[in-house]
């Protein structure tokens, strides 16, 4: 394994990313059904079930500061259940532990 070269005499810190353990929100979970990933849909991106609406993008709005209420009037093929899908979701990705050494 190669790591980076120090800087300035300190060694970098080593950082492993962990398999994940069993999520929290099991796949059963009613709004994760909402999310699908299908390579043949915006390159197999998670999307919003029968849309073309990839989470990354309700998440930036989100980010952005758009309200659920401007999301939904902006795409109103969206419903609440979809946002919240979206967030469990991202929620979900990140749940894992990261292993960082010096």
């Amino acid at each position: 394994m190669n790591h980076p070269a120090p800087a300035f005499g300190v060694p970098a810190p080593v950082v492993a990313h962990l398999s994940p353990p069993q999520r929290r929100y099991p796949r059963d979970t009613p709004l994760l059904e909402r999310i699908v990933v299908d390579p043949e849909i915006v390159h197999g991106r998670p999307v919003v079930r029968g849309t073309r609406m990839r989470v990354a993008d309700v998440l930036a709005l989100l980010a952005a500061g758009s309200s659920v209420a401007e999301i939904l009037e902006d795409y109103p093929y969206l419903t609440e259940d979809d946002i919240r899908a979206c967030l469990q979701y991202a929620a979900a990705q990140v749940d894992h532990a990261i292993l960082i050494t010096s």
